[in-house]
């Protein structure tokens, strides 16, 4: 299980986690994976209970990744905002948050992944993928480079993380 999370921590970060954050993080999630009561007793400072709908380790995840990586967001234009500040402002986008404003949940999420899709080039790509489940926010995605789409795809199943190219997840929902 911690091979399988350093990989799929590693290819959601896409170059913006360290090699031995990315270890510490799955090394935590598979401890708390294996047992999670053991886990919560050696870390008290852990603020978690039973009535949160995914597991300790899917958790420990979510919560250690930086908000360069993981985007939380209630709309889609504070999600292009939150993306367009991890790229900093070397990094030009075509369209902007404001654009997003007035279009529906599809359009907005077309929008961001054609731009997403034009960057990067050499990796194939970003695919913004939906990423566990939101508990605060209504969006929770991160990028993905469109190179290891699939295998992201194939990890989160593999560890019952969600983990799916977000713009077909929303046209399966809206069953367009």
């Amino acid at each position: 299980m911690k091979q399988s999370l350093v990989e799929l921590i590693g290819n959601i970060s896409s170059g913006c986690m360290r090699q031995e954050d990315i270890d510490r993080v799955a090394d935590e999630a598979a401890q708390a994976y294996a047992d999670p009561q053991a886990f919560l007793v050696a870390n008290p400072d852990i603020n978690y209970d039973d009535s949160f709908p995914i597991p300790l380790g899917e958790w420990i995840v979510v919560g250690s990744l930086p908000d360069t990586v993981i985007f939380q967001a209630d709309t889609y234009p504070e999600l292009l905002q939150q993306i367009i500040d991890s790229f900093g402002p070397d990094v030009t986008f075509n369209i902007k948050p404001k654009q997003l404003s007035k279009v529906d949940a599809l359009t907005a999420l077309n929008r961001i992944q054609v731009q997403l899709a034009a960057m990067s080039k050499d990796e194939g790509g970003y695919v913004l993928f939906d990423f566990s489940q939101p508990l605060d926010d209504e969006l929770q995605m991160v990028l993905v480079y469109g190179k290891d789409a699939d295998r992201v795809a194939a990890l989160g199943a593999e560890l019952h993380i969600t983990a799916v190219p977000a713009l077909e997840a929303l046209r399966v929902a809206l069953h367009v």
